[in-house]
């Protein structure tokens, strides 16, 4: 095969180790191939770095081999041109892959041209990334906090979450504290109730009747802190992503019109994009990117349904979430485009291609710096007028009619 880049390094990186192999020119026109291994602490980074340079490599390949690649990557980032591998793109590429010569492997590939690199974010990105994720992980914890104070009252007797929609809102969080505090007449703590909730008394004193016991009382106690805590910790986390977001707030107005996304949305969709769609040659690869794309799986001239494939999870949960919120916005396009496909593939393929959607009205939204503009209900079916109208035709004639279709003046 050709050489491309004439001096270049592999990396096969592990938790204590770096294996790492270069390929420069050698004697008579041979490639020189030399490999050394490496510790992964700084210090042993950092003569990782000084070894690279001394051979005069421009570019280094390495797998993103778990968390493991970030300190690597990190050090190296600023000396050479970078390209972090997923070992897909490995696997796409037959060859001589083992443990012992993955980093000759990458060396060879790289040299040749054959390697793609995986979308690394700049360092104020990669922060605010790093942050985002993290609330995500405290906002499903607090949601889990919330699903144990529930089973308690539920070990308890207490049945409040039948009456009540939010546990944790203002009349359900001073019936809890009420009941943690020691109080377990039901009347007392139906009185507790405020605003629509009180119309529900004698329901909520049927709910209160339980076995509630110390040890009911302890756990709601541990719990109901653990909630504030969390509670807290997210109030900090929003305070400074909105500061670090402060350069993006144009970009998250606009992303905010589109239906489905708010600003949580708007704020994730930036950090695991990058806000920068120069790099995304169009809105599909975008998609494709992002995992949004159905797979490909043809054989004999047919086509077969293909899964997604797997990808950056915090953003397709965003865009699962954002499509499932757009499928019940009223008089959107939307919400046409779900109910078509959710007639044909159910609720499940309706949604990720409603966030397929989202995803490419973001792409020109960051892009273009413009903002959504509604198409109106009736867009997808205008688009796809004729196709329903023989499908409707066709159903009918199976069923034995004659079907004569003459367009209205």
């Amino acid at each position: 095969m050709e050489v491309v880049i004439t001096r270049c390094g592999g990396l096969d990186v592990h938790k204590a180790t770096v294996v790492a192999t270069v390929r420069v020119p050698g004697e008579s026109g041979r490639r020189r191939v030399v490999t050394e291994t490496f510790g992964t602490m700084t210090p042993d980074l950092i003569a990782l770095r000084e070894w690279l340079q001394a051979f005069g490599v421009t570019h280094v390949a390495l797998e993103s081999t778990g968390v493991y690649w970030k300190p690597v990557y990190y050090v190296l980032e600023d000396a050479f041109e970078l390209l972090l591998v997923h070992m897909r793109e490995l696997k796409h590429v037959p060859g001589k892959k083992t443990d012992v010569k993955d980093s000759d492997w990458l060396a060879q590939l790289l040299e040749c041209g054959l390697l793609r690199r995986s979308f690394v974010p700049p360092p104020p990105i990669r922060e605010l990334r790093d942050i985002t994720r993290y609330r995500v992980q405290q906002t499903r914890e607090r949601s889990r906090e919330v699903n144990r104070l529930q089973k308690v009252l539920e070990d308890a007797g207490v049945k409040l979450t039948s009456v009540l929609t939010d546990i944790m809102g203002a009349s359900g969080r001073a019936m809890v504290e009420a009941l943690v505090a020691g109080t377990t007449d039901p009347r007392v703590l139906a009185e507790l109730a405020r605003g629509q909730l009180r119309k529900k008394l004698p329901a909520l004193q049927r709910a209160l009747v339980g076995r509630f016991r110390p040890v009911h009382a302890f756990l709601l106690e541990q719990i109901l802190a653990k909630i504030d805590y969390l509670d807290e910790v997210l109030e900090r986390l929003t305070t400074e992503i909105d500061r670090r977001v402060a350069p993006f707030e144009p970009m998250l107005t606009a992303l905010d019109t589109i239906p489905g996304i708010d600003r949580i949305g708007a704020i994730s969709l930036v950090a695991e994009t990058g806000g920068d769609m120069t790099r995304f040659p169009s809105a599909a690869h975008l998609c494709s990117w992002g995992g949004m794309c159905p797979g490909h799986d043809e054989s004999a001239g047919k086509r077969r349904s293909g899964k997604t494939r797997k990808a950056n999870r915090y953003l397709r949960s965003t865009l699962i979430q954002a499509g499932v919120a757009a499928s019940h916005k009223k008089d959107s396009a939307l919400r046409t485009l779900y109910a078509r496909v959710k007639g044909r593939r159910g609720h499940k393929k309706a949604v990720v291609a409603t966030g397929h959607q989202i995803l490419e009205i973001a792409y020109f939204v960051m892009r273009d710096g413009i903002t959504y503009r509604e198409l109106g209900a009736d867009y997808f079916q205008r688009c796809g007028r004729e196709q329903t109208a023989r499908r409707h035709v066709r159903q009918l004639e199976a069923l034995g009619y004659v079907v004569t279709v003459q367009p209205t003046a």
